[in-house]
Protein backbone atom coordinates (compact mmCIF):
# COMPACT_ATOMS: atom_id res chain seq x y z
CA UNK A 1 0.00 0.00 0.00
CA UNK A 2 0.93 3.68 -0.74
CA UNK A 3 3.04 5.68 1.74
CA UNK A 4 0.36 7.89 1.76
CA UNK A 5 -2.91 5.86 2.10
CA UNK A 6 -4.16 5.75 5.11
CA UNK A 7 -5.95 2.43 6.09
CA UNK A 8 -9.38 3.08 7.45
CA UNK A 9 -10.17 0.79 10.78
CA UNK A 10 -13.53 0.60 11.40
CA UNK A 11 -14.89 -0.48 14.75
CA UNK A 12 -17.97 0.41 14.45
CA UNK A 13 -19.10 -3.05 15.13
CA UNK A 14 -17.07 -3.61 18.47
CA UNK A 15 -16.17 -0.33 20.04
CA UNK A 16 -19.27 1.36 18.25
CA UNK A 17 -21.34 -1.18 19.90
CA UNK A 18 -20.61 -0.35 23.71
CA UNK A 19 -22.75 2.60 23.43
CA UNK A 20 -25.27 1.67 26.07
CA UNK A 21 -28.64 0.85 24.22
CA UNK A 22 -27.49 0.08 21.56
CA UNK A 23 -27.10 -3.73 21.27
CA UNK A 24 -26.90 -5.45 17.14
CA UNK A 25 -27.92 -8.93 16.74
CA UNK A 26 -26.04 -11.16 14.54
CA UNK A 27 -28.24 -10.41 11.35
CA UNK A 28 -27.65 -6.73 12.06
CA UNK A 29 -24.11 -6.68 12.45
CA UNK A 30 -23.45 -8.89 8.75
CA UNK A 31 -25.47 -6.26 7.12
CA UNK A 32 -23.58 -2.99 8.40
CA UNK A 33 -20.30 -4.92 7.97
CA UNK A 34 -21.01 -6.08 4.32
CA UNK A 35 -21.59 -2.29 3.64
CA UNK A 36 -18.84 -1.37 4.96
CA UNK A 37 -16.70 -3.90 2.60
CA UNK A 38 -18.35 -1.89 -0.12
CA UNK A 39 -17.42 1.77 1.56
CA UNK A 40 -13.85 0.40 1.17
CA UNK A 41 -12.66 0.14 4.80
CA UNK A 42 -9.45 -1.53 5.21
CA UNK A 43 -10.16 -3.37 8.26
CA UNK A 44 -13.46 -4.25 10.03
CA UNK A 45 -13.05 -4.94 13.85
CA UNK A 46 -16.17 -7.25 14.27
CA UNK A 47 -15.90 -7.77 17.67
CA UNK A 48 -14.82 -8.93 21.03
CA UNK A 49 -15.00 -12.88 20.64
CA UNK A 50 -14.68 -14.00 24.06
CA UNK A 51 -17.07 -11.39 25.66
CA UNK A 52 -20.24 -13.31 24.50
CA UNK A 53 -21.31 -16.69 22.34
CA UNK A 54 -23.64 -14.30 20.56
CA UNK A 55 -20.20 -11.86 19.80
CA UNK A 56 -18.53 -15.07 19.36
CA UNK A 57 -20.92 -15.84 16.52
CA UNK A 58 -21.07 -12.53 14.59
CA UNK A 59 -17.33 -12.60 14.44
CA UNK A 60 -17.64 -16.15 12.37
CA UNK A 61 -20.13 -14.88 10.41
CA UNK A 62 -18.48 -11.73 9.55
CA UNK A 63 -15.61 -13.83 8.58
CA UNK A 64 -17.99 -15.72 5.63
CA UNK A 65 -18.94 -12.96 4.15
CA UNK A 66 -16.29 -9.92 3.83
CA UNK A 67 -14.39 -10.20 0.53
CA UNK A 68 -12.12 -7.53 0.89
CA UNK A 69 -11.42 -5.96 4.43
CA UNK A 70 -9.07 -7.34 6.91
CA UNK A 71 -11.51 -9.08 9.70
CA UNK A 72 -10.25 -8.12 13.03
CA UNK A 73 -11.02 -9.67 16.43
CA UNK A 74 -10.25 -7.95 20.13
CA UNK A 75 -8.60 -9.44 22.71
CA UNK A 76 -6.60 -8.90 26.31
CA UNK A 77 -3.56 -10.06 26.45
CA UNK A 78 -4.22 -13.32 27.75
CA UNK A 79 -4.01 -16.62 26.01
CA UNK A 80 -7.71 -18.02 26.29
CA UNK A 81 -9.14 -14.59 24.65
CA UNK A 82 -6.49 -14.72 22.06
CA UNK A 83 -7.23 -18.68 21.39
CA UNK A 84 -10.84 -17.83 21.55
CA UNK A 85 -10.46 -15.06 18.72
CA UNK A 86 -8.14 -16.98 16.65
CA UNK A 87 -10.96 -20.06 16.17
CA UNK A 88 -13.64 -17.11 15.81
CA UNK A 89 -11.49 -15.69 12.84
CA UNK A 90 -10.92 -19.03 11.00
CA UNK A 91 -12.90 -18.53 7.76
CA UNK A 92 -11.77 -14.78 7.13
CA UNK A 93 -10.06 -14.32 3.82
CA UNK A 94 -7.31 -12.15 5.91
CA UNK A 95 -7.98 -12.31 9.75
CA UNK A 96 -6.08 -10.43 12.01
CA UNK A 97 -5.98 -10.48 16.29
CA UNK A 98 -5.55 -7.31 18.01
CA UNK A 99 -4.61 -8.12 21.16
CA UNK A 100 -3.00 -5.43 24.10
CA UNK A 101 -2.81 -3.88 27.32
CA UNK A 102 -3.23 -1.00 29.52
CA UNK A 103 0.70 0.79 29.45
CA UNK A 104 0.27 4.25 31.68
CA UNK A 105 1.17 4.80 35.09
CA UNK A 106 -2.73 4.55 36.34
CA UNK A 107 -3.87 1.23 34.70
CA UNK A 108 -0.44 -0.45 35.71
CA UNK A 109 -0.80 0.47 39.23
CA UNK A 110 -4.52 0.47 39.66
CA UNK A 111 -5.81 -1.52 37.23
CA UNK A 112 -2.49 -4.32 36.64
CA UNK A 113 -1.29 -4.05 40.62
CA UNK A 114 1.54 -4.52 38.23
CA UNK A 115 5.52 -3.02 37.28
CA UNK A 116 6.36 -1.76 34.29
CA UNK A 117 8.70 -4.91 33.51
CA UNK A 118 6.12 -6.92 33.79
CA UNK A 119 3.62 -5.26 31.54
CA UNK A 120 6.28 -5.36 29.27
CA UNK A 121 6.93 -8.97 29.19
CA UNK A 122 3.15 -9.82 28.85
CA UNK A 123 2.61 -7.45 25.81
CA UNK A 124 5.49 -9.65 24.31
CA UNK A 125 4.12 -13.22 25.08
CA UNK A 126 0.77 -11.71 24.27
CA UNK A 127 1.69 -10.81 20.42
CA UNK A 128 3.60 -13.80 19.80
CA UNK A 129 1.13 -16.07 20.94
CA UNK A 130 -1.19 -14.08 18.73
CA UNK A 131 1.46 -14.93 16.27
CA UNK A 132 1.24 -18.18 16.36
CA UNK A 133 -2.49 -18.39 15.16
CA UNK A 134 -2.62 -15.37 12.33
CA UNK A 135 0.81 -13.06 10.44
CA UNK A 136 -1.51 -9.95 11.18
CA UNK A 137 -1.31 -8.88 14.75
CA UNK A 138 -2.14 -5.29 15.94
CA UNK A 139 -0.79 -4.91 19.80
CA UNK A 140 -2.73 -1.85 21.29
CA UNK A 141 -1.14 0.15 24.32
CA UNK A 142 -4.59 1.12 26.19
CA UNK A 143 -4.33 4.47 27.41
CA UNK A 144 -1.11 5.37 25.47
CA UNK A 145 -2.14 9.18 25.74
CA UNK A 146 -1.35 9.30 29.00
CA UNK A 147 1.89 7.11 28.84
CA UNK A 148 5.32 7.93 28.93
CA UNK A 149 6.73 8.55 25.80
CA UNK A 150 10.05 6.23 26.24
CA UNK A 151 8.18 3.41 28.17
CA UNK A 152 5.73 3.46 25.59
CA UNK A 153 8.74 3.41 23.16
CA UNK A 154 9.97 0.13 24.91
CA UNK A 155 6.69 -1.25 25.28
CA UNK A 156 6.48 -0.97 20.93
CA UNK A 157 10.06 -2.19 20.62
CA UNK A 158 8.89 -5.55 22.83
CA UNK A 159 5.66 -5.65 20.62
CA UNK A 160 7.28 -5.43 17.33
CA UNK A 161 9.72 -7.79 18.35
CA UNK A 162 7.12 -10.55 19.33
CA UNK A 163 5.91 -9.83 15.74
CA UNK A 164 3.60 -6.91 15.38
CA UNK A 165 2.26 -5.65 12.07
CA UNK A 166 0.23 -2.69 13.53
CA UNK A 167 0.80 -0.72 16.82
CA UNK A 168 -2.50 1.18 17.63
CA UNK A 169 -1.50 3.88 19.82
CA UNK A 170 -4.84 4.69 21.73
CA UNK A 171 -6.19 8.01 23.20
CA UNK A 172 -8.02 6.57 25.60
CA UNK A 173 -9.32 8.93 27.54
CA UNK A 174 -9.90 11.40 24.99
CA UNK A 175 -7.68 13.79 27.31
CA UNK A 176 -4.72 14.68 24.49
CA UNK A 177 -4.54 17.79 22.61
CA UNK A 178 -3.72 17.29 19.25
CA UNK A 179 0.33 18.47 19.41
CA UNK A 180 0.76 16.55 22.40
CA UNK A 181 -0.86 14.00 20.48
CA UNK A 182 0.95 14.40 17.01
CA UNK A 183 4.23 14.72 19.02
CA UNK A 184 3.73 11.20 21.07
CA UNK A 185 3.19 9.67 17.53
CA UNK A 186 6.54 11.45 15.84
CA UNK A 187 8.82 10.61 18.81
CA UNK A 188 7.21 6.71 18.69
CA UNK A 189 8.18 7.46 14.79
CA UNK A 190 11.89 8.32 15.16
CA UNK A 191 12.98 6.37 18.78
CA UNK A 192 11.20 3.38 18.28
CA UNK A 193 13.65 0.64 16.98
CA UNK A 194 12.50 -1.42 14.29
CA UNK A 195 9.62 0.69 13.74
CA UNK A 196 9.86 0.24 9.99
CA UNK A 197 8.29 -2.91 10.42
CA UNK A 198 5.24 -1.88 11.72
CA UNK A 199 2.44 0.74 10.94
CA UNK A 200 1.43 3.21 13.48
CA UNK A 201 -2.20 3.87 14.20
CA UNK A 202 -4.17 6.37 16.03
CA UNK A 203 -7.13 5.64 18.19
CA UNK A 204 -9.14 8.39 20.05
CA UNK A 205 -12.04 8.89 21.83
CA UNK A 206 -13.56 12.62 22.07
CA UNK A 207 -14.19 12.81 25.17
CA UNK A 208 -12.98 16.13 24.75
CA UNK A 209 -14.31 16.49 21.25
CA UNK A 210 -10.80 16.33 19.93
CA UNK A 211 -10.76 13.14 18.04
CA UNK A 212 -10.89 13.84 14.81
CA UNK A 213 -8.05 16.50 15.08
CA UNK A 214 -5.86 14.27 16.99
CA UNK A 215 -6.46 11.68 14.29
CA UNK A 216 -5.38 14.01 11.71
CA UNK A 217 -2.01 15.25 13.71
CA UNK A 218 -1.30 11.29 14.10
CA UNK A 219 -1.61 11.11 10.62
CA UNK A 220 0.75 14.27 10.16
CA UNK A 221 3.57 13.00 11.95
CA UNK A 222 3.70 9.89 10.73
CA UNK A 223 0.74 6.99 11.66
CA UNK A 224 -0.33 5.47 8.76
CA UNK A 225 -3.85 3.96 9.76
CA UNK A 226 -6.99 5.15 11.21
CA UNK A 227 -9.27 3.47 13.79
CA UNK A 228 -12.68 4.87 13.67
CA UNK A 229 -16.55 4.65 13.82
CA UNK A 230 -19.51 5.58 11.49
CA UNK A 231 -21.09 8.67 13.05
CA UNK A 232 -18.31 9.20 15.64
CA UNK A 233 -20.16 6.52 18.38
CA UNK A 234 -18.51 4.85 20.94
CA UNK A 235 -17.65 4.52 24.39
CA UNK A 236 -18.80 7.72 26.32
CA UNK A 237 -18.94 10.35 24.42
CA UNK A 238 -17.64 8.27 21.22
CA UNK A 239 -14.65 7.90 18.51
CA UNK A 240 -12.85 9.08 16.13
CA UNK A 241 -16.25 9.73 13.13
CA UNK A 242 -15.02 7.93 10.01
CA UNK A 243 -16.93 10.26 7.71
CA UNK A 244 -14.55 13.16 9.27
CA UNK A 245 -11.62 12.25 9.13
CA UNK A 246 -11.95 10.65 5.30
CA UNK A 247 -13.43 14.03 3.78
CA UNK A 248 -10.58 15.96 5.73
CA UNK A 249 -7.96 13.87 3.83
CA UNK A 250 -10.04 14.41 0.48
CA UNK A 251 -10.42 17.73 1.03
CA UNK A 252 -7.32 18.86 2.16
CA UNK A 253 -5.15 17.83 -1.04
CA UNK A 254 -1.61 19.50 0.59
CA UNK A 255 -1.66 16.98 3.38
CA UNK A 256 -0.70 14.27 -0.21
CA UNK A 257 -3.26 11.62 1.85
CA UNK A 258 -5.96 9.92 0.48
CA UNK A 259 -8.08 6.45 1.17
CA UNK A 260 -10.16 3.83 -0.49
CA UNK A 261 -13.33 5.15 0.93
CA UNK A 262 -16.29 5.45 -1.19
CA UNK A 263 -17.01 8.70 0.04
CA UNK A 264 -20.84 8.68 -2.13
CA UNK A 265 -21.73 5.97 0.01
CA UNK A 266 -21.01 8.44 3.80
CA UNK A 267 -24.59 9.55 3.85
CA UNK A 268 -26.55 6.37 3.30
CA UNK A 269 -23.31 4.39 5.42
CA UNK A 270 -24.51 6.90 8.30
CA UNK A 271 -28.49 6.33 8.38
CA UNK A 272 -28.01 2.62 8.45
CA UNK A 273 -25.60 2.73 11.36
CA UNK A 274 -28.22 5.21 13.07
CA UNK A 275 -31.24 3.13 11.90
CA UNK A 276 -29.86 0.01 13.17
CA UNK A 277 -28.48 1.12 16.43
CA UNK A 278 -31.70 3.57 17.62
CA UNK A 279 -29.15 6.22 17.71
CA UNK A 280 -30.26 10.00 16.83
CA UNK A 281 -27.41 11.46 15.03
CA UNK A 282 -27.88 15.38 15.64
CA UNK A 283 -28.69 17.69 12.92
CA UNK A 284 -25.23 19.57 13.13
CA UNK A 285 -23.49 16.41 12.90
CA UNK A 286 -20.23 17.40 10.61
CA UNK A 287 -20.59 15.46 6.91
CA UNK A 288 -23.61 13.19 7.48
CA UNK A 289 -26.09 15.48 9.75
CA UNK A 290 -29.47 16.14 8.31
CA UNK A 291 -28.26 20.18 8.24
CA UNK A 292 -24.58 19.43 7.73
CA UNK A 293 -25.85 20.94 3.90
CA UNK A 294 -28.78 23.19 4.65
CA UNK A 295 -29.11 27.11 4.75
CA UNK A 296 -31.73 29.07 6.56
CA UNK A 297 -29.67 32.63 6.50
CA UNK A 298 -30.58 34.92 3.60
CA UNK A 299 -26.61 36.26 3.56
CA UNK A 300 -25.88 32.49 3.19
CA UNK A 301 -28.50 31.63 0.99
CA UNK A 302 -27.97 34.30 -1.39
CA UNK A 303 -24.52 32.98 -1.69
CA UNK A 304 -25.17 29.45 -2.62
CA UNK A 305 -27.79 29.91 -4.95
CA UNK A 306 -25.25 31.92 -6.72
CA UNK A 307 -22.59 30.08 -6.38
CA UNK A 308 -22.75 26.92 -4.47
CA UNK A 309 -18.89 27.15 -3.35
CA UNK A 310 -19.80 30.33 -1.68
CA UNK A 311 -20.47 28.66 2.04
CA UNK A 312 -19.82 25.22 0.94
CA UNK A 313 -16.40 23.04 0.96
CA UNK A 314 -18.15 19.88 0.08
CA UNK A 315 -19.91 19.01 -2.94
CA UNK A 316 -23.34 16.95 -1.20
CA UNK A 317 -22.89 14.87 -3.97
CA UNK A 318 -19.54 13.35 -2.67
CA UNK A 319 -20.44 11.97 0.12
CA UNK A 320 -24.34 10.80 -1.40
CA UNK A 321 -26.62 13.74 -0.16
CA UNK A 322 -28.61 14.84 -3.40
CA UNK A 323 -28.31 18.65 -3.39
CA UNK A 324 -28.11 21.56 -0.83
CA UNK A 325 -31.16 22.15 1.07
CA UNK A 326 -32.52 26.19 0.95
CA UNK A 327 -34.63 26.44 3.85
CA UNK A 328 -37.34 28.80 4.39
CA UNK A 329 -37.54 30.86 7.54
CA UNK A 330 -38.08 34.09 9.14
CA UNK A 331 -33.88 34.72 8.54
CA UNK A 332 -34.37 33.63 4.55
CA UNK A 333 -34.56 36.83 2.05
CA UNK A 334 -35.99 37.30 -1.36
CA UNK A 335 -33.51 35.51 -3.15
CA UNK A 336 -34.31 32.32 -1.48
CA UNK A 337 -37.94 32.32 -1.67
CA UNK A 338 -37.42 33.17 -5.33
CA UNK A 339 -35.49 29.97 -5.83
CA UNK A 340 -37.80 27.57 -4.24
CA UNK A 341 -41.11 29.53 -6.02
CA UNK A 342 -39.23 28.61 -9.03
CA UNK A 343 -38.71 24.99 -8.04
CA UNK A 344 -42.30 24.72 -7.76
CA UNK A 345 -43.64 26.06 -11.12
CA UNK A 346 -43.38 29.83 -10.38
CA UNK A 347 -41.14 32.73 -11.96
CA UNK A 348 -41.38 35.57 -10.20
CA UNK A 349 -40.39 38.99 -11.27
CA UNK A 350 -38.80 41.71 -8.98
CA UNK A 351 -42.43 43.23 -8.08
CA UNK A 352 -44.19 40.32 -7.84
CA UNK A 353 -41.67 39.11 -5.46
CA UNK A 354 -41.74 41.97 -3.46
CA UNK A 355 -45.47 41.86 -3.16
CA UNK A 356 -45.23 38.19 -1.75
CA UNK A 357 -42.12 38.32 0.19
CA UNK A 358 -44.21 40.72 2.95
CA UNK A 359 -46.62 37.88 3.08
CA UNK A 360 -44.05 35.27 3.53
CA UNK A 361 -42.66 37.21 6.46
CA UNK A 362 -45.66 37.45 8.33
CA UNK A 363 -45.88 33.57 8.27
CA UNK A 364 -42.56 33.16 8.81
CA UNK A 365 -42.78 34.68 11.79
CA UNK A 366 -45.15 32.16 12.93
CA UNK A 367 -43.64 28.98 11.64
CA UNK A 368 -40.17 27.42 12.51
CA UNK A 369 -40.02 26.60 8.98
CA UNK A 370 -42.08 27.38 5.73
CA UNK A 371 -43.09 24.43 3.14
CA UNK A 372 -43.66 24.10 -0.46
CA UNK A 373 -47.14 23.97 0.37
CA UNK A 374 -46.83 27.09 2.73
CA UNK A 375 -45.59 28.80 -0.75
CA UNK A 376 -48.41 27.69 -2.83
CA UNK A 377 -51.18 29.43 -0.69
CA UNK A 378 -49.19 32.65 0.24
CA UNK A 379 -48.73 33.08 -3.66
CA UNK A 380 -52.40 31.81 -4.24
CA UNK A 381 -53.88 34.53 -1.85
CA UNK A 382 -51.80 37.22 -3.20
CA UNK A 383 -53.10 40.35 -5.10
CA UNK A 384 -50.65 39.29 -7.92
CA UNK A 385 -51.54 35.38 -8.13
CA UNK A 386 -53.58 36.00 -11.55
CA UNK A 387 -50.56 37.89 -13.17
CA UNK A 388 -48.24 35.59 -12.21
CA UNK A 389 -50.11 31.88 -13.68
CA UNK A 390 -50.84 34.23 -16.85
CA UNK A 391 -47.48 35.03 -17.43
Amino acid sequence: MPETTIQIFDTTLRDGEQVPGCKLNTKQKLVIAEKLDELGVDIIEAGFPVSSPGDFESVVEISKIVKNATVCGLTRANENDIKVAAEALKLARTPRIHTGIGTSESHITHKFKSTQEKILERAYEAVKYAKSFVEDVEFYAEDAGRTDNEYLARVCEAAIKAGATVLNIPDTTGYCLPNEYGAKIKYLKENVKGIEKAILSCHCHNDLGLATANSIEGVINGARQIECTINGIGERAGNTALEEVVMILKQHPYLNFNTNINTSMLYGMSQLVSDSMGIYTQPNKAIVGSNAFAHSSGIHQDGVIKNRETYEIIDPKDVGVTESAIVLTARSGRAALAYRAKNIGYNLTKLQLDEIYSNFLDLADTKKEVNDNDIHQIIEKSKVYKEIISA
